[in-house]
């Protein structure tokens, strides 16, 4: 089968590889559509993601969606359009039995944090434990239906906060996961949105899929205290500094974009005299299951989408999902059938 393939820094190439076997337990996956998510950027443009160096040759991609090839158990027919919670949960933790994400050990689609390195999805067939997979509803094209593991990033923060109905809410940072968790709490009830970047595409973008308001921090000042809750998904210092100011007092606030691990310039200063309750956000839970549904109900959300480039084209579509000027999602169509539906 043909898979994209990261050797190292700025070294992509589609190549020949061995089709996986299921095994007990197990589906194969006919890959239609793979996200281009950060962390896929930072593995082909840096050779590693943060202290995650690529050793080996890594398959990379943990956003997707596809058909069912192969299901030994019989439960799952041939041609079922599925997409897949891309993590294999790691020891249990007393105390934290119903937060598998946070459980040491685990691994993730697509990752390099594991050795051997866990190979992801972006493949023509792709095997998971059968536990991992999701079933789309018939209204959900399959596009659409790669979106439902970043909507579920942007879904835990929501859920951490205790949801957004009636609340003014901020979304800092306009990427596809700042996009999507604004595209959620305007579905989710929300007074209102308001989103920020430092660029007008992504605030295009943010305007279609519902936010009320958009501020482009480049030559506006987002007001103080005026956001009832405020979901932090650029994790780039400045922003954080200014999503604290923006926040009320006794307001809530969540990080659900990841930051460099080392020390930075962040002031807590205003965390502190308001009494902010802040909770940091990692990856999701169960979240999925409502991202599936969400995606499927609103139709809308699908604007996040910007480009399809064919696996042939990777280098291309990698270059796309790192200019966020023009690009919101982009995904890649593994398998050629799969690009009209």
């Amino acid at each position: 089968m043909r898979a994209i393939v990261i050797n190292g820094k700025e070294d992509l190439t589609l190549a020949e590889v061995p089709t996986p076997e299921p095994g007990l337990g197990q589906v194969r996956i006919r890959t239609a559509y793979v996200g281009i998510c950060g962390s896929d950027l930072h593995y082909y443009y840096d050779g590693a993601n943060g202290a995650f160096v690529v050793r080996e040759p890594l398959i990379p991609g943990h956003e997707m969606s596809g058909t069912v090839d192969l299901d030994p158990s019989g439960e799952l027919a041939p041609g079922t359009a599925v997409t897949v919670h891309p993590a294999t949960f790691g020891d249990v933790l007393a105390g934290l039995e119903d937060a598998p994400h946070l459980w040491p050990n685990g691994a993730y689609l697509g990752s390099a944090s594991t050795w051997p390195h866990t190979q992801g999805a972006a493949a023509e067939y792709v095997v998971v434990d059968a536990s991992m997979v999701r079933v789309l509803p018939a209204e959900l094209p399959l596009n659409r239906g790669a979106l439902a593991e970043p909507l579920a990033v942007g879904l835990h923060g929501i859920e951490l906060a205790g949801g957004v109905a009636g609340q003014r809410v901020l979304v800092t940072g306009s990427g596809a996961i700042g996009l999507l968790a604004a595209g959620a709490a305007v579905a989710l009830g929300a007074a209102e949105v308001t989103t920020t970047d430092v660029l007008d595409g992504p605030l295009q973008r943010a305007r279609g899929i519902g936010a009320a308001h958009t501020i482009n921090v480049g030559t506006e000042e987002i007001p103080a205290e005026a956001y009832d809750l405020v979901l932090e998904c650029s994790g780039v210092p400045a922003s954080i500094n200014a999503a604290f100011e923006a926040a009320r007092r006794a307001g809530t606030y969540v990080q659900v974009g990841m930051v460099p691990n080392a020390p930075s310039g962040i002031n807590l200063a205003p965390m502190i005299s308001k009494e902010l309750t802040m909770h940091g956000s990692f990856r999701f839970n169960n979240e999925i299951d409502a991202a599936v549904a969400l995606l499927a109900d609103r139709p809308e959300i699908e604007q996040v989408l910007t480009h399809v480039f064919p696996a042939e084209d990777a280098v291309a579509a990698f270059a796309a999902a790192k200019d966020s000027e023009v690009s919101g999602k982009v995904l890649l169509s593994l398998t050629s059938d799969h690009d009209a539906a």
